[in-house]
């Protein structure tokens, strides 16, 4: 006899598959329009591929944003993996969806935050991020990859 629906779970793979196809169009497409992504993940994750001095730098979460410079995406159906440039050097980094900790794109107010509790990786929260502020910096090219805390996106 079953246990019953696991919500959680199915809520989690709908949410992680909303985000690949997002990233599939972008690879294919590029952003359009204003649209642009910060994704905060897990670098402790073992499938999370990254620099070791970024790692070294940040050893928990990291958050990079994908808008004016980025390069070679590809996506995959655990992951995607992408070119930034840090500085002057760019680097390439492979994300699985499954350390994704938020994915913002602050130019719709649109944001989903996954959240484990105490080794349950099945709950999910849809995140509310409707005091997105647009600081009108979009203008000035920006062509090194951030690394930005979304304390103030989280209420």
């Amino acid at each position: 006899m079953s246990q019953g629906i696991d919500y959680g779970n199915l809520m989690h793979r709908a949410m992680r598959g909303l985000i690949q196809e997002v990233l599939q169009d972008v690879a294919a497409r590029g952003l359009p329009g204003d649209h642009h992504f910060f994704i905060t993940f897990d670098t402790g994750h073992p499938d999370v591929e990254i620099a070791d001095w970024l790692s070294d730098r940040y050893p928990g979460e990291m958050t990079v944003v994908m808008q004016h410079w980025f390069d070679a995406l590809e996506v995959t159906d655990e992951g995607f993996a992408v070119t930034l440039n840090f500085g002057d050097a760019p680097e390439r980094l492979y994300i699985p969806y499954d350390a994704i900790k938020t994915f913002v794109d602050p130019s719709v107010e649109f944001g989903l935050r996954f959240e484990t509790q105490d080794g349950d990786d099945d709950d999910v929260e849809e995140a509310d991020f409707a005091e997105v502020e647009d600081d009108g910096e979009d203008e000035k090219p920006q062509k090194d990859a951030e690394v930005v805390s979304l304390d103030s996106f989280r209420k």
